[in-house]
């Protein structure tokens, strides 16, 4: 990128003085007669080269630049294009600070190491999104062809969430082998157990096969968790998860963009299932460079107990969200179909439209988390995300396609800043224990949400009364987080972990 402007005193001060935004320069060096070549001091450029020549009129500037994201580096290479381009353009746009970098970066400059951990974890999301919604896509047309009702729907719902008791010993292993080594595991069984449900002869099979194959996509979710939350800074946690959230949606999105195969006739669902297959080559990817924690790594207490009071508070906070989060997110697709008379095609359409967007909550909500403090931005955006969900199983026509965004927006909104919790509040030697447990309690408040709107269905209630009734618990989560929660933003997590 060369750019050249008049010289003057005002723009050759500035575009000789080292940058200090996304990227920190060192001071520079002279080349070439009278070149300035400024380098990386500190930043996520794996390269980086500017070189400022003037002449009797004019100063031009030069840069050259190289990140490695992995993955992802399609989505961040136009924003970080333009942002050093603007950067550069005007006199006074050099010297930025860190309150004013972009809104889609992380509160804190992220080095090379964490860069490249960030875009695989967040390749690791996406598989493990697609395994852990590919059954609940697609299972109201697996129950149509198996001639399932509403009954047996959320008996297999909660069936494949009670699965989850198969996390238990893989949070344990990571905690004693090893965050990296249960990873690589799990990055390549989810999809591989996952994928056989396409072969499942009848309905109990394909529920059997999904109920250890959605496990260990969950145990490979919580683990990158993990591995963020003791890798990025921190001032960066809740965003890191907010990426990862939001390269979940886009998995889950790969899952939803599939439905259309269902329309090719009664198994078409089938179709669906055998697409996990490809995210076997994230696995090679993951299983190439991904290195251990580095916290795990280090010296650390290995037999530390969990602390009981905060583990209960979370639990008891995840069951009340899931209570609903669950049933509205499982029997969407069965409204649209049995309510709307929407098609397979038509549902796809509705979900990308409605969810995909709202992922920029994620990553608003994942920057609000870790610059202004978790709590009030829970207590604020999941009671309205409550709200806006149930509207959504009310109304019909544009109302129910805003709502739905509405809804999925505050959602991601409030998502980092819940799920950084798990991971903050519990030392290096127990972390990846608790955060399997906690993953537990979640999917028994989704279990209990599934059962309890499957019976209520079945005896005539209607959507929205079912859901009005779900929607309770998101109030209790949110006066648990006020009046149990510690603040944990801008601290480490040696200082948050220990008991008070």
């Amino acid at each position: 990128m060369t750019r050249s402007w008049a010289l003057s005193p005002q723009s050759f001060s500035t575009l000789t003085t080292p940058r200090n935004d996304i990227i920190v320069e060192a001071q520079p060096t002279i080349v070439d007669g009278g070149t300035y070549l400024f380098l990386s001091r500190e930043g996520p450029f794996s390269h980086w080269e500017r070189r400022v020549t003037s002449t009797s009129d004019t100063i031009t500037e030069r840069t050259t630049y190289r990140i490695d994201i992995p993955w992802f580096g399609w989505v961040f290479s136009l924003p970080i294009l333009l942002f050093v381009r603007r950067s550069g353009a005007t006199p006074t746009a050099t010297h930025q600070s860190a309150a004013t970098l972009p809104w889609w970066a992380p509160p804190d400059r992220l080095n090379v190491h964490q860069v490249m951990i960030l875009g695989l974890l967040a390749a690791a999301a996406m598989s493990s999104a697609f395994t852990n919604t590919v059954f609940t896509q697609t299972v109201t047309f697996a129950a149509d062809d198996f001639g399932v009702g509403n009954t047996g729907v959320g008996i297999a719902g909660a069936l494949v969430r009670a699965g989850i008791l198969i996390t238990i010993p893989l949070a344990i292993a990571g905690d004693r082998i090893g965050r990296r080594k249960v990873v690589v595991a799990m990055a390549w069984a989810a999809p591989i157990v996952t994928a056989a449900g396409a072969l499942a002869p009848n309905f109990p099979l394909l529920v059997a096969t999904q109920s250890i194959g959605r496990p260990l996509g969950l145990a490979l979710d919580f683990l990158i968790a993990v591995i963020a939350a003791e890798e990025m800074p921190r001032g960066s946690r809740a965003y890191a998860i907010g990426i990862m959230a939001m390269a979940s949606g886009l998995g889950a999105g790969v899952a939803v963009m599939a439905l259309p195969l269902t329309d090719l006739g009664p198994s078409g669902w089938r179709w669906v299932f055998a697409i996990t297959l490809v995210w076997l080559v994230i696995a090679v990817d993951i299983a190439r460079r991904l290195p251990e924690s580095q916290r795990f790594s280090a010296p650390h207490a290995k037999h530390v107990r969990l602390h009981r009071r905060r583990f209960a508070t979370l639990a008891a906070i995840l069951v009340g969200v899931n209570l609903l989060v669950a049933p509205a997110s499982f029997f969407q697709n069965r409204y649209l179909s049995d309510v709307r008379e929407f098609s397979g095609t038509s549902i796809s359409l509705f979900s990308l439209a409605t969810a995909t967007p709202a992922a920029i909550g994620l990553i608003l909500g994942g920057r609000a988390a870790d610059r202004r403090g978790r709590r009030h931005l829970i207590a604020v955006s999941l009671p309205c995300a409550a709200v806006l969900i149930v509207a959504s199983f009310s109304v019909g026509g544009v109302p129910m396609w805003a709502t739905a965004f509405g809804g999925g927006l505050l959602g991601g909104v409030a998502y980092p800043a819940l799920a950084v919790y798990r991971a903050e509040l519990f030392p290096t030697g127990n972390r990846s224990r608790a955060a399997g447990l906690l993953t537990v309690a979640a999917l028994l408040g989704g279990i209990g949400g599934l059962l309890g709107a499957g019976a209520l269905l079945d005896q005539g209630w209607d959507y929205r009364s079912v859901m009005g009734v779900l929607m309770v618990g998101q109030f209790i989560a949110v006066v648990l987080v006020l009046a149990a929660l510690p603040e944990t933003a801008q601290k480490e997590l040696e200082d948050i972990s220990i008991e008070p």
